[in-house]
């Protein structure tokens, strides 16, 4: 069986190199389609893993506490007054949680930045010191916010990266004075750059600390109507992933007390978890992956019916080679056997040229400036484009094969 098989694929072989532009046209589909497909799936894999890597790289343990807003006796239909979080919010859920291991508070906002005749205009967050930690903000030269910084109200400020292109494209920024809105400020650290993400450029940032944010350069939007400071946002970040639900749980009750919200308000705030953020995105990436793929593999079936109409087309000019071989004791599976041994030949070839250029297409993605995410090529996704194009070479060889396995001998002999 193995040697009828061998010879088989070395009858297949001949055949096709018999006809070689014509088998490789043929080829031609079902290698565009195997590589459309590894290198889609690719790069839905890759955009999945950079997705993954830029909720993780906080950790799965943190919680994020924005104001929302809610309706309160406007007209019908509209919103009501602005819901905010404020410092002492912020204190009071610190302090009564049980099993944080470390918490931190920014407002944000946007500043106008000046040097020496050149502009920036980029996000400015007034922040606790602790915010470096908590979300894995680091400084690649000088230093962060620190608590003395955050105790003086002190005028000084860490940049992204992005900041220190446009203002000090030649020079070291370190004590160096800029103005943000006018307001003088000293250049104590450069950020490590965290380049782009689908959330847009992440070293377009600076940080000041927190009550110069809110009693200096952004006073009136910092200040509730009720005088306090408020804050952006609040970030709890728990001892561990199982401690989660229950920080969030007991922060959920403390602000809803705070703000005097009936038992059946809806919460004038959101609790976002990395968890959830990861698995939203997660299950929406997976879905687009899967939606690219089944795109791609359309063309694996133009390439199925290239085969078809190829395969055909060798039927139609073996008719006298067929009714010879059937003539001399052939039977009907061995002449089924060859054609669809024929499809598969040319399917597996076109499925190999195909993974070479799927991998090279994902591969030179990476050669793009500044695309942020590197395309993963999958054995998995390899051996489901391969096996898919075997599944097309069998499907669509399969009537032509019994075409040619049901000719008549003494037809086929007078065949012209």
């Amino acid at each position: 069986m193995n040697i009828n098989l061998l010879e088989a694929v070395r009858l297949a072989t001949r055949t096709l190199a018999a006809n070689k532009l014509r088998a490789f046209l043929t080829m031609l589909g079902i290698s565009i389609g195997v590589g459309a497909v590894i290198a889609l799936l690719a790069i839905g894999t890759g955009v999945q893993q950079y997705i993954n890597d830029q909720f993780t790289s906080s950790g799965t343990n943190l919680l994020g506490i924005t104001p929302g807003r809610v309706q309160r006796g406007g007209p019908p239909g509209g919103f009501g007054q602005s819901s905010f979080l404020t410092l002492s919010d912020y204190r009071a859920v610190t302090a009564n949680t049980p099993g944080l291991q470390d918490h931190a508070a920014d407002f944000t906002s946007v500043g106008n930045f000046a040097y020496e005749g050149r502009t920036s205009q980029v996000q400015v967050s007034g922040v606790t010191p602790s915010f470096s930690p908590v979300r894995n903000w680091k400084a690649s030269s000088g230093r962060f916010i620190e608590d003395a910084d955050n105790g003086g109200r002190a005028r000084v400020v860490t940049l992204g990266q992005t900041v220190v292109n446009d203002l000090f494209p030649e020079e070291d920024p370190l004590d160096k004075i800029v103005k943000i809105n006018n307001v003088p400020f000293r250049v104590i650290g450069v950020m490590e750059s965290k380049g782009s993400s689908f959330l847009g450029d992440q070293d377009a940032v600076a940080f000041i600390p927190l009550t110069t944010a809110q009693e200096r350069l952004f006073a009136r939007q910092a200040q509730a109507r009720t005088g306090e400071r408020v804050v952006s946002t609040i970030y709890l970040q728990a001892e561990s992933d199982e401690a989660r639900p229950q920080i969030e749980a007991v922060a959920r009750d403390i602000l809803r007390e705070r703000h005097r919200l009936a038992p059946d308000d809806a919460d004038d705030f959101s609790i976002i978890s990395q968890t959830e953020l990861l698995n939203t995105f997660g299950a929406v990436t997976s879905v687009l992956t899967i939606f690219l793929g089944a795109i791609a593999a359309i063309s694996l079936l133009v390439g199925g019916i290239g085969i078809m109409n190829i395969m055909l087309v060798s039927v139609t000019e073996r008719t006298r080679e067929i009714g010879l071989r059937k003539a001399i004791g052939a039977k009907a599976g061995a002449i089924l056997s060859q054609f669809l041994i024929e499809a598969v030949v040319l399917s597996l070839i076109g499925g190999a040229l195909g993974i070479m250029i799927g991998a090279g297409l994902a591969l030179s993605i990476t050669l793009i400036p500044d695309i942020g995410f590197t395309p993963v090529v999958q054995l998995s996704a390899i051996g489901l484009a391969v096996g898919f194009s075997i599944a097309v070479g069998l499907f669509f060889g399969i009537y032509p094969a019994r075409r040619a396995s049901k000719l008549n001998p003494i037809d086929a002999l007078r065949f012209e």
